[in-house]
């Protein structure tokens, strides 16, 4: 049997994942994190992205999340994420629509109340939303 670590995947709203699984990868702020049993302990930010678990017996689920922490202790992981959506349940129209309408504001820049920083996190959640929905098809 593989050996396992306990994993929590958790948003202000719910709980989307909790149970023991043998993999978690992740996109942390300094890149991409490969989570095994044994780990060493670690807290770091999490940019928007995908949460890739290999469960226990091999089977594999998907999870957006945007914004957030990961914490790797001894025998358990937590993700506590702003948002945290199973791939399956992604809506790729709304993400098309929120990654254009960010494209808009950053084209137009300049008016009054134009913020970069959130039009950029706007559009950068937007794609990571678009590559997990590929993914997933894949």
């Amino acid at each position: 049997m593989a050996m396992t670590v306990h994993l929590d995947v958790v948003s202000a709203e719910t709980e989307i994942f909790s149970g023991l699984v043998q993999t978690v990868q992740v996109t942390g702020i300094e890149g991409e994190l490969g989570i095994y049993p044994g780990h060493a302990p670690l807290i770091t930010s999490l940019q928007p992205g995908m949460v890739r678990v290999v469960k226990q017996f091999g089977a594999e689920e998907l999870i957006y999340v945007a914004g957030g922490i990961l914490e790797v202790q001894p025998g358990h992981v937590t993700v506590l994420a702003d948002t945290a959506i199973r791939a399956e349940d992604l809506d790729e129209k709304a993400a098309e629509d929120a990654k254009k309408h960010a494209e808009e504001i950053i084209a137009k820049g300049g008016g009054a109340d134009f913020d970069y920083a959130e039009a950029a996190i706007e559009l950068s959640e937007a794609i990571a939303q678009l590559r997990l929905i590929q993914k997933l098809r894949k």
